[in-house]
Formats: C-alpha cells, sequence, structure tokens
C-alpha cells in the first residue's frame, strides 16, 4: 500500500525554486541533484521522484538532500500538481489499478 508523504511547500528568495519539505529522509546525509537534459539512470526513491518530477512541463532541474526536495521551474508550473507527486511517491496501490496477487497465494 505504502504511506502517504506529508509536505510543507514553501518558495526561496531566488525566483523559480521551490521547495517540498517531506515527512521522511529520501537520502540521508547525500546530495542528488538531477537535470530534465540529463536522464535519471538510478532506482532509488530520489531518482523515482526525480523522474516523476520532470514528467511536468517546466520542471528544470530536482535537488534532494535528506527531507527537502527543491525543483527549480519555470513561470507557471502547477505547484499543486508537483506537490501530489511528491506525496504520492509511495503510494502503490491507487484507484483503478488493480494488484497483483502471486501465483498460489492465499485469497482470503
Amino acid at each position: 500500500m505504502g504511506q502517504p508523504i506529508t509536505t510543507v511547500v514553501s518558495s526561496s528568495s531566488r525566483p523559480g525554486l521551490v521547495r517540498f519539505e517531506i515527512n521522511r529522509s529520501l537520502t540521508g546525509m547525500g546530495h542528488e541533484r538531477y537535470r530534465a537534459d540529463v536522464p535519471v539512470e538510478d532506482d532509488r526513491p530520489p531518482d523515482r521522484l526525480a523522474r516523476a518530477l520532470f514528467e511536468h512541463d517546466g520542471v528544470n532541474a530536482v535537488h534532494v538532500y535528506a527531507n527537502v526536495v527543491t525543483v527549480e521551474v519555470s513561470d507557471g508550473v502547477d505547484l499543486d500538481s508537483l506537490s501530489e507527486t511528491v506525496e504520492g511517491l509511495y503510494i502503490f496501490y491507487r484507484p483503478g489499478v488493480e494488484v497483483a496477487i502471486p501465483e498460489g497465494a492465499a485469497t482470503d
């Protein structure tokens, strides 16, 4: 199922930056930087989040440090949509998605 991530969204003093403070650490003490023009290769939680954020038009860069996700955006980006993407990172079973049951598993 997964547990929703809660976010506190704040703007930066630098135009075009938005910061999401979340209720869990994604990187420990490491910094992860991603650019929209460079494919995200790995499949760790910060990598998955960066890929999901880049699916939104106008997301230019993502930086993840522990529980802070900083996103560089162009004008007009829907911040509510970005927030939903961050909050839904660990939600695996969504309405309308069929749950996979391993062969031979009890269904009771």
